[in-house]
């Protein structure tokens, strides 16, 4: 990896699915070694998938100044509301089977919360959820995907919402495990 950095082929290195130990020991090894490290950590963390990243990651990125870049920011399409009742998830395939892991009282919780931001904002759930993860400490930015143009310009419109303390602190109390 420095090689490819030194020739000026990558510009940065980042890793994704390491255990907190091992990303923390590869961060050790390029220092003692003098080698290029990860400057980029993408671990799967948004409002209903908190407690892994918040326990294992989050303050060793914020600590070593490493960018986070989470996926599944809206968890599946679970966060843009379109997933509230279980026949929802079944006419959407494999992506719905996965929102689905979140349909209980806690998910419920969040989408509530989510909808009471959004209506204040005139913003819809997607947009409020990445907007909490974009004012997160430590995240650089949210990996979200979109499957047309339409969808794309409303995850834009997450850039420009600012959320303000009591709208997190909600979503934080009913997003909390």
């Amino acid at each position: 990896f420095s090689r490819l950095i030194e020739e000026g082929k990558v510009r940065a290195i980042g890793a994704s699915n390491f255990t907190a130990d091992r990303f923390e020991r590869a961060l050790l090894i390029a220092e003692q070694q003098h080698l290029a490290r990860y400057e980029c950590l993408q671990p799967e963390y948004n409002l209903v998938a908190r407690a892994h990243y918040e326990k294992h990651y989050e303050m060793l990125a914020r600590r070593k100044e490493i960018g986070v870049t989470p996926y599944y920011a809206l968890a599946s399409g679970f966060l843009t509301g379109k997933y509230r009742h279980s026949g929802d998830a079944a006419r959407s395939g494999a992506r719905g089977a996965g929102a689905m892991r979140h349909l209980d009282a806690r998910g419920r919780r969040v989408l509530a919360a989510l909808d009471e931001v959004a209506a204040a904002h005139q913003a819809t759930p997607a947009q409020v959820a990445l907007a909490w993860l974009i004012a997160r400490p430590g995240i650089t930015a949210p990996i979200a995907s979109a499957t047309s143009a339409t969808q794309a310009e409303e995850l834009v419109g997450a850039m420009q919402l600012a959320l303000k303390p009591g709208e997190i602190s909600a979503l934080d109390r009913a997003s909390a495990a």
